[in-house]
Formats: C-alpha cells, sequence, structure tokens
C-alpha cells in the first residue's frame, strides 16, 4: 500500500532528545516505553497520538513497549474494550513486547503499600471523602491531619488487613499516604492510595475488595516493570512529585515520568465520559459511529492507519496544550486516498441524457483506476444512448462562464465522448426531466481526433448498467469549535445535519464488487468506502471526507 509522502526529516521533540541523551549517556541500554489505557471505553484519536509517541519511541531507538490496562476500577472496565483496544492499536500498525495488566500486580503492590504502614508512610483513615476534602485545605492555605493520622503501625496494618479481607462497606476506610499536608502541590496532601471497592472484577473475579488508586499503581506497575520512559499527558504534571516520593520511599526501580500535550480536535470531543453519554443517550448509533473521534470510528468512516500516523506526526510532540484544527486531519487522509483509491463514477441526483445520434449499442470505454498510481491500471465501463448526469452539472439559462452543460452548449464526460445538449425536454409543471443531445464520435477520450476543445468535463453513468447504493455523508458532530468550553451542555451544540443519508445513488457497475476496507473516490464527490451495514443487494458507502482541501488553502493563504 502507498504510503504518505513525508515531508524533509524534522528536528527531534523534547522528549526525544531525553531519549537520545539518555541512550549515550549510559544512563539506559534500552529503553522501555508503555501504553497504559484504562478499559473504560473504547480508544479516539487523542490515544492514537500517545500509543504513535510510545510505541514509535521504542521503535525508533531499538526498544519496546509494553502494553498495560490500568484495570484498578472493577465498576466500570469490561473485557469488551480490552479486546477493542487490542485491536485497534493492531489497526494502527504497533505490537507490544509484553501484554500486562495493573491486575497482575494486585499482590506485589498490596505488599508495598504494607511495606508504606511499616515505615510509618501510610495510615487508615475512617473519613468521609467530603471530610477528606475539607481537610485537605485550599491551594493558598494548608491542610490539617485528622485523629487518625496518629494510629499506630500495628493498628494501621490490622485494620489494612481487616479491609482485604472485605471487613468493611465500600467507602468506609481507605488508605492514605503520610506525605505532606503543608505541601502547594494539593496532589501531595496525604493522598488516597486504597480504596474499598465490592465489584467484581473482569479478571480477578472477587479476590479482592480492596483497589489502589492511580497514583500508587501506575508508578509501582512502572517500576515492576522497569519501564525507563513513563509518558504521560499533562495533566499529569502536578502527579510527578508524588509519582516520584512513592519509588523514592519504597527503594524500588526509578522509572521516570515525562509530559506532552494531550490531543484536543476543534468540533468534537475527547473525553470518554462525554462520549460515553453520546452513545448510551442515542446521539450517535455506538462507539464505532462514523461522526465518533473513537479509532473504531474513524477506521469505520475509512481513515486508514497510515493518515493518522501522518497526523500525529504533522502535529508533533509540544509542551503547552493547543486545539488542533480538524481539517489538518482531514488533509492528511486525502494525502493518502488520493495516492490509493481506486475512481468510480456515481451520480447521486440523476438527470437522464439521450444521445440521439448514437445507434443503442453498448460500447466498453476504458479509464484509469488511479491516475496518480502508474501500476493501477483500467477498468471497463459501459457506454450506452441512454446516460445519468447529475442535475447541478445542467442550466438551462446560465450564468458567464458555467463551463458544465446547457442548451447549445458543449463537455466532454469523463473518459468518453464531447456532448452538445440539443433540446430540453420538461413535465408539466415545468421541471427539466430530460436532455436530448448528440455526441461526437471523433472525439472519444484517449483517441480524440475532432480537434474540439471543451472546458467542462462531467462524470456519468449509463442507465441500463448502473447499480444503485446508499450513500452516507458525514460532517463534523459539533457546531461550535469547541463544545466543551462552551456554556451550557456540550450536547446542545450537537449539529443535527451531522449525517445526511442518500438513500439511491446510482455507480457505474464496477462498485458492484467493491469490498470493506477498501477506498474509492466517487469523481467529484469524494472519498468513501463501503460500510459494515451493507448486505449483498443493499450496497452502503460512508463518506470518508470531500474533495476540497480547505486546511492546504489556508496554509498557502499564511
Amino acid at each position: 500500500m502507498a504510503e504518505i509522502k513525508r515531508e524533509e526529516e524534522k528536528s527531534l521533540n523534547f522528549i526525544e532528545e531525553i531519549v537520545e541523551e539518555d541512550l549515550r549517556s549510559g544512563k539506559h541500554k534500552s529503553i522501555l516505553t508503555r501504553f497504559p489505557p484504562e478499559p473504560n471505553g473504547y480508544l479516539h484519536i487523542g490515544h492514537a497520538k500517545s500509543i504513535c509517541l510510545n510505541f514509535g519511541l521504542a521503535s525508533k531507538y531499538g526498544g519496546e513497549t509494553n502494553l498495560r490496562f490500568d484495570d484498578t476500577n472493577p465498576v466500570t472496565e469490561e473485557t469488551e474494550y480490552v479486546e477493542s483496544i487490542k485491536e485497534d492499536i493492531k489497526w494502527l500498525g504497533f505490537s507490544w513486547a509484553r501484554e500486562l495488566y495493573a491486575s497482575d500486580y494486585f499482590e506485589q503492590l498490596y505488599q508495598l503499600a504494607v511495606q508504606l504502614i511499616k515505615m510509618g508512610l501510610a495510615y487508615v483513615d475512617d473519613s468521609s471523602s467530603e471530610e477528606i476534602a475539607a481537610q485537605k485545605g485550599t491551594p493558598t492555605e494548608p491542610g490539617k491531619r485528622n485523629q487518625f493520622a496518629d494510629r499506630s503501625i500495628e493498628e494501621n496494618l490490622l485494620l489494612f488487613q481487616e479491609m482485604k479481607e472485605g471487613r468493611y462497606k465500600d467507602g468506609e476506610k481507605v488508605l492514605r499516604a503520610k506525605v505532606d499536608m503543608a505541601s502547594p502541590n494539593m496532589q501531595m496532601r496525604d493522598p488516597l492510595i486504597y480504596r474499598i471497592k465490592h465489584a467484581h472484577h473482569h479478571r480477578t473475579g472477587d479476590k479482592w475488595c480492596i483497589y489502589p488508586m492511580y497514583d500508587f499503581a501506575h508508578g509501582q506497575s512502572d517500576s515492576i516493570e522497569h519501564i525507563t520512559h513513563s509518558i504521560c499527558t499533562l495533566e499529569f504534571v502536578s502527579h510527578r512529585p508524588l509519582y516520584e516520593w512513592f519509588i523514592e520511599q519504597l527503594g524500588i526501580y526509578p522509572s521516570k515520568q515525562y509530559e506532552f500535550a494531550r490531543l484536543n480536535l476543534n468540533y468534537t470531543v475527547m473525553s470518554k465520559r462525554k462520549l460515553l453519554q453520546l452513545v448510551n443517550e442515542g446521539y450517535v448509533t455506538g462507539w464505532d459511529d462514523p461522526r465518533m473521534p473513537s479509532i473504531s470510528g474513524l477506521r469505520r468512516r475509512g481513515y486508514t492507519p497510515e493518515s493518522i500516523r501522518f497526523f500525529t506526526e504533522k502535529i508533533g510532540v509540544q509542551k503547552r496544550d493547543n486545539l488542533i484544527d480538524l481539517s489538518l486531519l482531514e488533509f492528511c487522509i486525502r494525502e493518502h486516498l488520493n495516492r490509493i483509491a481506486d475512481r468510480k463514477m456515481v451520480v447521486f441526483d440523476p438527470l437522464k441524457i439521450v444521445l440521439t445520434n448514437h445507434n443503442g449499442e453498448v460500447e466498453m470505454l476504458q479509464s484509469e483506476n488511479n491516475p496518480e498510481d502508474p501500476e493501477g491500471g483500467f477498468r471497463e465501463i459501459p457506454f450506452s444512448s441512454e446516460l445519468y448526469i447529475e442535475q447541478e452539472d445542467f442550466m438551462e439559462h446560465p450564468p458567464k462562464k458555467f463551463f458544465r452543460l446547457a442548451p447549445g452548449q458543449k463537455v466532454r464526460l469523463k473518459s468518453a465522448y464531447i456532448i452538445q445538449c440539443d433540446e430540453v425536454v420538461k413535465d408539466q409543471q415545468g421541471k427539466v426531466t430530460e436532455l436530448r443531445c448528440s455526441y461526437l464520435p471523433e472525439s472519444r477520450s484517449g483517441g480524440d481526433q475532432s480537434g474540439m476543445k471543451v472546458q467542462g468535463t462531467l462524470h456519468w453513468v449509463s442507465v441500463a448498467h448502473a447499480v444503485t447504493a446508499e450513500v452516507r455523508l458525514y460532517d463534523r458532530l459539533f457546531r461550535v469549535e469547541d463544545p466543551s468550553n462552551e456554556d451550557g451542555n456540550f450536547k446542545e451544540y450537537i449539529n443535527p445535519d451531522s449525517l445526511q443519508v442518500i438513500k439511491q445513488v446510482y455507480a457505474e457497475p464496477g462498485l458492484r464488487e467493491a469490498v470493506g476496507g477498501k477506498p474509492y473516490q466517487f469523481m467529484r464527490k469524494g472519498y468513501f468506502c463501503l460500510d459494515r451495514d451493507s448486505s449483498g443487494d443493499n450496497m452502503i458507502f460512508n463518506r470518508t471526507v470531500t474533495l476540497k482541501d480547505a486546511w492546504a488553502k489556508v496554509q498557502n493563504k499564511g
């Protein structure tokens, strides 16, 4: 499959600079990264950036990447999500060295928590979540420890053991690290490291009823695996001191955390919680709805893994959050599909043409499958005396510089002949129903001997040979650029016109052989792919993207 043309070699991003220095100095002989998704939803385009960064770094520098599921919340996690995540990563073109789960380390994490208790650095707290929040103070006022922080090591060990044994209800007790209640970093003010949850876990069943919090499981899992470069998004900057504090106090392998800017796309939302709302409340048909920014939605819409990898390369790795224009993603998929998509002629809104000087015999014409691909070959298209063109390609009273069909005006039919409109047929209401035209037999494409030049070229299909299909035209899911930051409920800004369905279009007969996963350019209409809802007698095509390259035009103006 053709790859997207890359720009000249770019300078290193800041994480690559860190990796190269670590390898040059001998700090690490090789690198080991990890991608640690929580299996509580489907991956989206933001995760794709993290996947490409983690796996890409390991590939570039001869290292490896672990896939580790952060399955520490049994209430929200499902095996379905685990399988979808693995499928998405493979589809993007990456493979992991080891498939691991935070639940693999539950016993080790428990013992590390016991170690902290024995060191006097953790205690069991009976306070409610509201009381704990109040006791933490504010960013400008220090917090205050409660009486439970003074429990003895022996009492804390006993209570923590009883928590593990299931003697307490959810929320009745928590285990907290004893760090610094006066720290200006709120994350350091005696954070929770274990909570009680009596819920069935998708892997460990009912073996555990206490589960580590993210901040305790994350860094320790990195350390257990000897992750050299733990790459997170910027919201975890304030968590890094706690990450390092746990490692230092426990004396375990010193994994190091680095942060980069997450991917934010305009005209969409990137929160799994909000995306789940869209699914559960029926605003979309599912996680793989082609309007969703999920990887499965992009795949169903016709995006290619090459285009998404190209997109993540172009946006780069930054230290500051910014909002990326969706049109850049569209530019990347156009770049790829232009090189690999077979061309097909499909008429959406048909107007019938009758060639009055045609002898009625069917002629098979040849047309390139893809002019961008020298080895793309040719296809045969039937040409007959009755054809369909688009309604919009004819005007009875055209303005100046209208180069399509009009009374007395000539155009070329793509890969066929020059025709001229001689007569307009209307119904009783005055609507144009048919055009009677003549064609120039000597003007056949590839062997034109007419000597005539015309400015307009139209796509068409033979009426007798046309196959029908349904097309789904997708647009941006939201009407505003940043729906999450607008006042009010983000769902108020959903675009009511994000999906337009045309139940019947007319295509050249070769489209009958369309297969799922293969892109097609419907000439002058956009790029399309066969949807999984299709059946043998009902082909359905999703529009991946239009032909208009808005992002490139904006760049050229700049």
